[in-house]
């Protein structure tokens, strides 16, 4: 292996430099991306060793060079230079207002630039299967963990009634009769997911697939990813429903899922083909060489990238805080309300009542230019407990209790500057015209109303109408 590495080095040595050099160029965003992956989270658990797998690639498996090296002209090469500055200047604006989940994204488009740019079209596109398995070890998990609960709820509760059993079964929540089961975040399957799309991007990598084989692997390994996740949950409901509730099992279940999941992964990994390159070794293969035209448009890019960010950060200035002095609004300490919501200790909340309706309005202020404009939410209720059960309007919906059964009206939006988002990836988009025209307030604006016995109807216009005279009441 180490006779082989080293007859291959000058087939991996271009694409090494490639990378590097589009580290520097995206340094800022790949030193977070690295402190990252040494937190070693649930979702990026795997992240470091993606990056190793990947330049372990690239040594002992370079990609294959073009043999016709000749038809790789300026032109190409041009346009790969104004992709790579083209990118640079999108990746500075959305790292100017720290949008991390993009900039983390245009972190393999970097690497391919450059790729492009120095090595030509057709290198960077043998060089693409690498790039992807790298991209692997972005932090965009976490967004991929909605669906998979939602998809094995859906599926499991399929299952569960097909079983015959004796169970109530609302949205993600399955109540057996001796208790009940969330199918909650960790039950996503999201590292069993995020092994098999990186094992099966190995196999197709190292058996030279092209894109048919690519495909129908990537397809095998999701299959496997998400049936072997919907396995585990089903055999916990059907232990829980025959023990009572009562098995350790149900409280401690991390070994049997990596049991279940390498029943799946071993005999895929046993039966898949594998094909060698028909003797090709270095000596029989053209390697790519870097052009020093391309250099230019590297030198361009560092320019406007990290210099240019630097150069470039927007002033602060403070601003007063938002403040709902209705006269027909009253100031409550230490609320509670109707729904509770779980706010972040960045955000300063304030509480007002009119009747039945509550108003809160969670805010912060940016005071640095390295700060973000809006911090990082999660879920701000408790989704075991709340249901969405009807969406009236954007941001509108009716939630309701499986426990107690209440109901509530709520409406939410995120108040970014004077620009207002229904949904936390919005809010995180209106970031870049907010940042740039100098404003530095966010708010989390969230009205309540409980429903009536019967039904919501009678708060909805009544809601609707507050929420129309509290946004533009915020804007300046």
């Amino acid at each position: 292996m180490l006779r082989k590495t080293l007859n291959d080095l000058p087939h991996s040595r271009p694409y090494l430099i490639v990378t590097a050099i589009a580290v520097v160029v995206f340094f800022p965003t790949w030193l977070r991306l690295a402190s990252q992956w040494l937190e070693f989270e649930q979702v990026l658990a795997h992240g470091l060793a993606t990056a190793v797998i990947f330049l372990v690639l690239i040594l002992i498996h370079p990609p294959i060079a073009s043999r016709n090296e000749g038809s790789e002209y300026y032109p190409h090469r041009l346009f790969g230079g104004l992709v790579l500055i083209a990118a640079t200047l999108i990746w500075g604006l959305l790292e100017l207002v720290r949008i991390d989940t993009l900039a983390f994204l245009m972190l393999p488009v970097g690497v391919a630039a450059v790729s492009w740019t120095l090595l030509g079209l057709k290198n960077t596109l043998s060089f693409l299967p690498y790039v992807l398995l790298l991209s692997l070890s972005l932090p965009v998990w976490a967004d991929f963990v909605p669906a998979l609960v939602s998809l094995a709820s859906t599926v499991v509760s399929a299952i569960v009634r097909l079983f015959g059993m004796t169970a109530l079964i609302e949205g993600n929540s399955i109540t057996l009769p001796y208790g009940r089961l969330l199918i909650a975040d960790g039950c996503s399957g999201i590292r069993y997911f995020a092994i098999s799309i990186l094992l099966a991007m190995m196999t197709a990598i190292l058996n030279d697939y092209r894109w048919k084989g690519w495909i129908g692997t990537l397809a095998l390994a999701t299959a496997i990813g998400l049936m072997a996740n919907w396995v585990r949950i089903t055999i916990l409901v059907v232990v829980a429903y025959e023990t009572n509730m009562e098995s350790a099992l149900l409280t401690d279940h991390e070994t049997m899922g990596w049991i279940v999941f390498g029943a799946f992964i071993f005999p895929a990994l046993y039966f898949s083909p594998v094909r060698k390159r028909n003797g090709q070794s270095a000596p029989s293969l053209k390697s790519a060489r870097i052009q020093r035209q391309g250099l230019i448009a590297v030198l361009v890019a560092i320019a406007i990238g990290p210099l240019g960010l630097i150069l470039s950060q927007p002033s602060t200035s403070s601003q007063p805080a938002w403040d709902l002095t209705m006269p027909e609004l009253q100031f409550r300490e230490n609320p509670t309300l109707p729904l509770p919501v779980t706010l972040p200790d960045t955000l300063t909340e304030q509480v007002w009542s009119s009747g039945a309706l509550w108003i809160s309005l969670a805010q912060t202020q940016k005071q640095s230019a390295g700060d973000k404009l809006v911090p990082y939410l999660a879920n701000t209720y408790d989704n075991s407990t709340w249901h969405i059960e009807e969406q009236v309007a954007p941001g509108l919906a009716i939630y309701r209790n499986i426990l107690s059964r209440e109901r509530v009206l709520m409406a939410q939006w995120y108040q970014v500057g004077s620009r207002q988002g229904w949904n936390y990836h919005e809010a995180k988009l209106l970031q870049i015209p907010a940042t740039l025209g100098g404003e530095t307030r966010f708010a989390l604006v969230t009205l309540q109303m409980p429903c009536g016995r019967r039904n919501c109807e009678n708060g909805v216009s009544l809601v609707k109408g507050k929420m129309a005279e509290i946004a533009e009441y915020l804007r300046p």
